[in-house]
């Protein structure tokens, strides 16, 4: 039993909230049973558990190479949120190269450009679990793939999704190559969502909260479009628009198939 906050392991497990320290080590904080069950299932390599046996069974956690009990206290200053499950989990990263993705005909892709907030990434990617999404590219992060409070606002989805992070021009020469069209939603535009074919192969991409997408972006798009606003707001949250845009890509290639 960890009893002490100021134990090494407890003092080294809060130095993986910062970002330089989770990429050096290749790994992410998980505090959720679910992101932890989702994180397993999708067969991310789990380091070591942290857990609180008057919390949480150790049972739970069969998928880690090392767990450790720990006191309340000790749990409290390793963890990341106010109140927790129970446990502290570290996760090995998945890889998020663009060249190791493998897309199956026709896919349906979600492209994130320079969003800023972690809550809103994973919003979007427990959207495009919850889409069937064949991959979402993230271009020109602003936020960590890989922050824990992405991996909690996706609610595990982090880990079920095909990820690629590249720059802007990375990932449009990604789609290029593959010959996806590229659907950009931008205010900016007559074309309503709504009257746009988005069957066949076709990524769906969503700009920063302010400044939305890039003007490289925009320019390389096939297809512009607009989500059609009835009331006095001309735009929606980013991960609102992405789930907007990516189910009705979906009505339309149900239809398809129909």
């Amino acid at each position: 039993m960890i009893a002490s906050p100021q134990n090494k392991r407890i003092k080294h497990l809060t130095t993986l909230r910062k970002r330089r320290i989770r990429d050096a080590e290749v790994v992410t904080l998980v505090e959720g049973l679910t992101e932890f069950q989702r994180a397993s299932q999708a067969g991310a390599v789990v380091r070591e558990v942290y857990f609180d046996p008057t919390v949480v069974d150790e049972a739970r956690f069969a998928a880690a190479a090392a767990t450790f009990a720990v006191s309340p206290e000790a749990l409290a200053k390793a963890a990341m949120r106010d109140s927790t499950e129970g446990f502290v989990a570290v996760v090995e990263q998945p890889g998020t190269a663009l060249d190791s993705l493998d897309l199956p005909p026709d896919p349906l892709v979600l492209v994130v450009e320079a969003v800023e907030k972690p809550g809103n990434l994973g919003a979007m990617l427990r959207t495009a679990d919850a889409a069937g999404v064949d991959a979402v590219l993230v271009a020109d992060p602003e936020t960590d793939v890989w922050n824990p409070n992405v991996v909690r606002a996706s609610l595990g989805c982090v880990f079920t999704v095909p990820i690629g992070v590249g720059s802007t021009s990375e990932v449009l020469a990604f789609l290029s190559s593959k010959g996806i069209r590229v659907c950009a939603t931008t205010p900016d535009t007559d074309t309503s969502l709504y009257d746009s074919d988005l069957t066949g192969s076709v990524a769906i991409a969503i700009g920063a909260e302010h400044d939305g997408l890039s003007p490289a972006f925009l320019e390389a798009a096939d297809l512009p479009v607009r989500i059609p606003m009835a009331g006095a707001a001309d735009s929606l949250n980013a991960s609102v628009s992405a789930a907007v845009a990516l189910f009705e890509a979906v009505r339309q290639r149900r239809g398809v198939g129909a």
